[in-house]
């Protein structure tokens, strides 16, 4: 007696299910499919994940716009991760405005970037989860929870670029100088990561049955490709160098001493900077109340002194309407061991700690003699005194007369940076160094006897370096404390920097980066090369995959007997059996020709 209809649909769909569990645990690796869906989607069940059919798109209309929105989160959220970290050199700045506007000191900076590192780092494993699903030709679903996660992303990198952007706008000229010594890195970066995106664009474009999406896929990727493969023919770098082209490491000159290792603008903190190994040092002076010039960088008290337990109610007072014995009463390193303001405490001796606490603001004369004492070049800013000040307009001769008789240093030391009545200043002290901020031309320069150029970091250029080296004039740059800034300011030539980081730099052997032609040459045509080669033989093994390599056998073309044309096979004999219509269970898939199928299969009579 034969079997019901019924019975025969039903062994139909069982050696369907079996065929298809055999296919999904031969091919898909499930433990790493479920673990990659999982924590894309939460799809830890087989049954709630689905593969893309050969000709099908990768998901749908949402999902499609989700990846979308993911990939451009991730690269705002690259853009910002790299733009503050490249920013960490003036980091101490951002801190302190901070201060200025709140009250209170805390490392803003350092929590901006590990909260942009965090997002970047959620951000980024979600679209390596997403490459790898596809890698697998799987369906994106992203959970709703995730793509919370990726607005507050988005939405934190566009508020944060456009913040800094508008409060620090220079910051983006030192992601442009960054560039100049990460470049060659950021290539061989890029060329890699378009390498390895091959292999799930590969799937999928062989997988597509229309031939617009395969042009719009390939033309794109093919733009990128090209694009990163001929970027270092527009880069410029002054640390890709001959060999023996390389000039001596720029002089040091400490940025009010060494305010890392001890409290700004204080004895202890040239004597660091002097220890270090500093060639120089930089300070800035305010004329006191009743006429003695003394270090202050900040127009009040606040920040750096006990004022507000001294003089509580001038808080806010301008420096300059204090006293020399007002003055000697406060203290000026407590706020440096209670705030540790670059985080550098931990790194000092107890007897660091217990001098750095007592430090007391120092008056002009004294830095001049200290610096006398170890033969140190000085620069200095000069705080002209508020109106009603009875020094405001005696100002620069009061200070002229601390250099010439109430110091012992050599006027060549000096150099002298106020940019006003320079005539008066060169015909009562000759001998100093006389220092402009202002790029100007050579002729003007010269003409006020500038022996020496003042320049913020971000107007570096090697070449207008070169061109006043060339009339003797010297050019100094500041503030530089990170390594990579100091390595770019070496390559371009430099003659000096300003820095609050003696002890750091200078134990900077040679600059980082540093290269010869013939090494980039190298390593950018060797990885564009290696890169090119692998993209083609991932392109051919997902042709042949997908397509199956033809091979001829006399007169009769058959296809390799692999193993994955043996899935073909058995992938077409799944499509073929679910084209039975099964009550509740309604599927659609392409019937392959020429291929029995097990619905033919005929029961013999019991």
């Amino acid at each position: 007696m034969g079997r019901s209809p019924s019975t025969l649909t039903k062994l139909k769909l069982g050696k369907l299910k079996v065929v298809r569990r055999q296919l999904l645990q031969r091919y898909e690796h499930q433990p790493f499919i479920s673990c990659l869906a999982g924590l894309y989607g939460c799809q830890w069940k087989r049954y709630q994940r689905a593969r893309v059919q050969p000709g099908e798109c990768c998901c749908n209309k949402l999902e499609c716009s989700s990846f979308g929105i993911l990939i451009v989160t991730f690269c705002l959220s690259l853009v910002f991760l790299y733009f503050w970290s490249e920013a960490q050199n003036d980091y101490n700045d951002f801190d302190w405005f901070n201060y200025d506007k709140l009250g209170y000191w805390f490392p803003w900076s350092v929590v901006l970037l590990v909260v942009a590192a965090v997002l970047f780092t959620y951000v980024a494993l979600l679209l390596v989860l997403a490459i790898c699903l596809l890698s697998e030709g799987q369906r994106l679903y992203l959970h709703w929870s995730h793509k919370i996660g990726i607005l507050v992303t988005l939405v934190f990198s566009i508020v944060a670029i456009t913040v800094l952007s508008d409060l620090w706008s220079k910051e983006w000229t030192t992601l442009l100088l960054s560039f100049q010594v990460t470049a060659p890195y950021l290539h061989l970066g890029g060329v890699t990561a378009v390498t390895v995106l091959s292999w799930p664009i590969a799937l999928h474009f062989c997988r597509m049955n229309k031939k617009v999406r395969q042009v719009l896929i390939m033309g794109v990727y093919l733009m990128v490709l090209f694009t990163l493969y001929l970027v270092p023919l527009g880069m410029y770098s002054p640390c890709i160098k001959e060999k023996g082209t390389l000039g001596p490491p720029p002089a040091l000159i400490g940025h009010r001493g060494a305010p890392m290792l001890a409290p700004e603008n204080t004895k202890m903190s040239f004597a660091k900077a002097i220890e270090f190994g500093g060639e120089g040092l930089e300070t800035d002076v305010t004329i006191s109340y009743d006429g003695v010039p003394f270090l202050m960088h900040d127009q009040n008290l606040k920040r750096t002194t006990n004022v507000h337990k001294v003089f509580p109610n001038r808080t806010r007072e301008l420096a300059s309407m204090f006293t020399l014995g007002e003055l000697e009463t406060l203290n000026a390193g407590e706020w440096f061991i209670s705030g540790d303001p670059f985080g550098t405490k931990a790194s000092l001796t107890v007897k660091d700690r217990v001098s750095a606490k007592n430090q007391s603001i120092m008056n002009l004369s004294d830095f001049l003699n200290q610096a006398a004492t170890h033969r140190k070049l000085v620069m200095f800013n000069l705080c002209r005194p508020p109106q009603h000040h009875p020094y405001r307009d005696s100002w620069i001769n009061r200070t002229l007369e601390v250099i010439r008789n109430e110091s012992s240093i050599d006027p060549s030391l000096v150099l002298w940076l106020p940019n006003v009545e320079r005539s008066l200043v060169q015909d009562l002290i000759p001998g100093m160094q006389q220092t402009s901020e202002e790029q100007a031309s050579i002729e003007k320069l010269q003409e006020n006897n500038i022996v020496k150029l003042n320049l913020h970091y971000s107007q570096m250029s090697a070449k207008q370096i070169r061109k006043y080296a060339a009339a003797n004039i010297t050019t100094n740059l500041y503030v530089i404390s990170q390594p990579w800034l100091y390595s770019l300011a070496w390559c371009a030539g430099a003659h000096s920097v300003t820095t609050n980081a003696v002890q750091i730099l200078k134990n900077l052997s040679r600059p980082l980066f540093l290269m010869t032609p013939h090494e980039y040459n190298l390593m950018w045509i060797l990885s564009d090369v290696v890169s090119a080669v692998l993209i083609v033989v991932v392109f051919v093994f997902h042709w042949w995959r997908e397509r199956g390599l033809p091979c001829f056998s006399g007169s009769r073309q058959t296809h390799e007997n692999g193993p994955y044309s043996k899935f073909r096979t058995e992938l077409s004999d799944v499509w073929s059996i679910s084209s039975v219509d099964v009550p509740g269970e309604v599927r659609s898939f392409h019937t392959t020709p020429n291929l029995s199928t097990i619905s033919e299969v005929h029961e013999p009579p019991v």
